[in-house]
Formats: C-alpha cells, structure tokens, sequence
C-alpha cells in the first residue's frame, strides 16, 4: 500500500478535531446521483453571525473505461471551476489533473496543473499553476518504510526565484495508532497523535510551538460511536475552548449533527457558538 500524500499526513488526528462541527453555523447538504452516473452535490450555508449565506453546486462523471473524471463546481460568489483528471492510464499510479477556475464579474481566472504518483514505498505530487507572470512550482514526497513515514514540502516562486515553503514531517502508522511531528519553515513545530482505544473509541492530542514567541498550542479530542447511527465527539484546547458535537442518522440518507463552542474562560460574557447541518443522500 502507497504512503499516503503529504497532505493527509497526519489526518486522522485533523479528523477528530474537525469533522462533526459546525460552529456558527447552519448548513445543508445534498447528494444524488443520476441514472447516467453523474453525481451532484449542492451545499448551502449561513454564518450566524453575519447572516452571510453562501452556496455550492458540484457535479461528477466519472468514465472509468477511459480513467477520466471530470468535476465541474460553482458558488454564490459566481466563481466556475472545472477539474480534469486522468489516472492509472498513462501508467498506473500516477494522476494527472487540471483544475481551472474563472469569475466572470471580475474576469480573474487561474489554472493548475498537478501530477501525483503512488509506489509500494513513496508518493510524490507537484503542482504548477500556470501564471504568465512566473509560476509557482509546488511539490512533497513521503517515503514509507514498515510504519515509519518520512515527507518533505516545498514552494518555489520562479518570478522571486525564491523558496517559499520549506516543510519536514516524519510519522509512524500502526493499526490503531497514528503519530505525526512536523517543522513547518524551520519555525513552527507541531505534533499529533491519534489512537484507537477501543472499537467505539478513538481520541487524539495535537500540541504546536512557535519559535520566537514561545507560543504553545495543545488540544485534546474524542469520538465516541453510540451504535451504527450516533456518535458523540468532544474537543477542548488549552484557550478553554470547548466543542461538543452529536450526529444521528435518521434515516437512510439523512444525517443531522448538533455541534456548539463553549468559550470557558469568559462563560458569563457570551461569545458561545452553536451549529447545525442536515445532511441528505439519494
């Protein structure tokens, strides 16, 4: 099995602190699927506070005689994006995408092209985003070795002819255990781990510190799944932030979480988070 890409090092710990909250918001989501394959999925939320409402449309086909699949979104804010990918034709393993993207009203519009390859032993990616004014070069490898997983990111600007980012994480997977640490420009320094400590149970501790101004960062999450159709999942880091999430599936293809942020540290002068999304699938 191919390690995975640098970007999901580390993402069972992210999952535990960011999937099943909502704060501050209320969302709705709906997925179908047609008789001719294509997949729609139309988003809608509102920001509580602001009362901004904001809007997603995405369809998918995939043609998997031919590897292809071709994405096609658009938002509220009258952005169009198209994404084409090829994979395992050219030679299996490697990916190849184009992501474009064009706002009519202000005529800004930009193109990505991107490259992944999967081996038993390492993943690479790059992407370039095709700027006439000088394009920025993007790419990450992770090697894996019996558990152990080593990764490097960087980001060059050809236009500065300077390096941007530069990026070093090194992990190790088990069955139920997930450790990651990473040194992101050799200035912050961040870690997580994530375990599963029973079949219903999963917890995780993420901490971080920034060079310079000695500033920490520590959170501490859970998952705790009821039965096959309710979990409950808790999270607090060290600003006495508080989050509390429930899920339950109704039905079939109805979802609704219950999420809220409790501001500890000044309970009594507000400032608390509430949040809801409805989750639909046919």
């Amino acid at each position: 099995m191919a390690p995975p890409t640098y970007g999901d090092l580390g993402k069972s710990a992210r999952d535990v602190f960011g999937k099943g909250f909502h704060f501050g918001l209320v969302k709705l989501e709906a997925k179908t699927t047609s008789a001719t394959g294509v997949a729609f999925t139309s988003t809608f939320s509102q920001n509580l506070a602001s009362a901004k409402v904001l809007g997603n449309l995405e369809t998918k086909y995939k043609c998997k005689e031919h590897g292809l699949t071709l994405t096609e979104k658009w938002n509220t804010d009258n952005t169009l994006s198209t994404d084409i990918t090829l994979e395992d034709k050219i030679c299996k393993g490697l990916k190849l995408t184009l992501d474009t993207s064009l706002a009519p009203q202000t005529g800004k519009k930009s193109a990505v092209a991107k490259a992944t390859y999967k081996h038993d032993k390492c993943t690479i990616n790059a992407d370039v985003n095709l700027d006439p004014n000088g394009p920025v070069v993007q790419g990450a490898a992770v090697a894996g070795y019996q558990g152990w997983l080593a990764g490097y990111q960087m980001s060059f600007d050809t236009a500065k002819s300077k390096l941007t980012r530069s990026n070093f994480a090194l992990g190790f997977t088990a069955k139920d255990l997930t450790v990651h640490t990473a040194v992101l420009d050799g200035q912050q320094f961040t870690g997580s781990v994530f375990s599963k400590v029973a079949p219903d149970i999963e917890g995780a501790v993420e901490v971080g510190w920034t060079a310079g101004s000695n500033a920490t960062k520590f959170a501490l999450g859970a998952k705790y799944s009821v039965d096959k159709d309710s979990s409950f999942r808790a999270k607090v880091n060290n600003s006495s932030e508080v989050g509390l999430g429930y899920q339950q599936r109704i039905r079939d293809g109805v979802t609704l979480t219950l999420s809220s942020m409790i501001d500890a540290k000044n309970f009594n002068q507000g400032g608390h988070k509430l949040g809801l999304c409805l989750e639909l699938e046919a």
